[in-house]
């Protein structure tokens, strides 16, 4: 007789992880990233429980993009009032915001509502290359 396994929350053991995001392309970073925030590399894995691990990406201002893209790709968010639409370029967000990129795209990359905001937070992102997570002991994750 087979049986489904389904991990459950009390039994799951998350690791930490660290990512060190120097020179790397942005969308290859950010899938990796959603993926061990599932918890998909784990043999555990189970689409409706949170299994994944926590992250920490250190270095996210030196993250680059293939093309023209730092000039093309654009931003979206509305302020909320009428004709609020505001707009802003990759590079020009990576100098005033660096990290946000990655948080957009990662985000992007997670299921919507309570299980997809849960694993978001497990994400630790940083400018540069300090960071408070030292008693974690993360391992560095190297793709």
């Amino acid at each position: 007789m087979q049986k489904t396994f389904s991990a459950k929350n009390y039994k799951i053991n998350r690791m930490w992880f660290l990512i060190d995001a120097k020179n790397k392309i942005l969308g290859r970073v950010a899938s990796k990233i959603a993926v061990y925030l599932r918890g998909k590399h784990k043999t555990e894995y189970t689409p409706h429980i949170d299994t994944g691990d926590f992250i920490i990406v250190i270095n996210t201002s030196k993250l680059c993009v293939t093309g023209k893209k730092e000039i093309k790709k654009i931003y979206y968010h509305h302020t909320g009032y009428p004709g609020g639409i505001r707009k802003i370029n990759f590079l020009k967000m990576q100098e005033d915001f660096p990290g946000r990129v990655l948080q957009k795209a990662v985000k992007g990359m997670l299921p919507k509502g309570p299980l997809g905001y849960s694993m978001f937070k497990k994400l630790k992102i940083y400018s540069d290359s300090n960071h408070p997570h030292f008693a974690q002991k993360p391992k560095l994750l190297d793709f």
